[in-house]
Parts: structure tokens; sequence; C-alpha cells
């Protein structure tokens, strides 16, 4: 596996990248839902119906939701396979 570096750019903020070359795409771990909204291009209502399905995880934070990067990325995935499942029927 990759492992992750810090590396700064030129405005001195600090970059997640993966084998000190390719930015990560996540740079957090859990994202609240209207960072969520914002990574997906979904709507609140979209997002919720889609956890509420089961097909996008969420974990509890107190009382409040957050979605792991993981699942942002499995949930693309799931997308993209069912893009591809339709265009070979």
């Amino acid at each position: 596996m990759a492992s992750t570096a810090l590396e700064l750019n030129r405005s001195q903020e600090v970059t997640p990248t993966i084998s000190g070359s390719t930015p990560a795409r996540h740079v957090k771990v859990l994202y609240r839902i209207p960072e969520a909204m914002t990574l997906l291009s979904m709507s609140r209502t979209v997002i919720y119906d889609e956890m509420r399905g089961g097909r996008l995880r969420y974990v509890m934070q107190g009382s409040d939701r957050r979605i792991p990067a993981k699942a942002i990325d499995e949930y693309e995935a799931l997308l993209e396979a069912e893009a591809l499942r339709g265009h070979n029927k």
C-alpha cells in the first residue's frame, strides 16, 4: 500500500500526497453531510435517501452522521459499476 506523505504547495498549505507525488483525493477521514453533498454533487435529500437505503455508509459521531472518505469512494465505485451494467444491457 502506498504511504501517505505531506507536501507543501506554493501557498504553503499542506497537501496530502500518496507516494510523495499524486495528490490524495480526500484530506479528511470523516465528512459532514454538507461536505459529502459537495463532493458527490448531490442534494441533501439524495444523500439521506442513499444512506437510508444502505447504498452510502455512514457512522454516528454522537448524534451527528459522518460519511467516511472510504464510503464516498465505495459509493462512487457502486455508481460506476451500475452505469457500466446499464451500458452492457
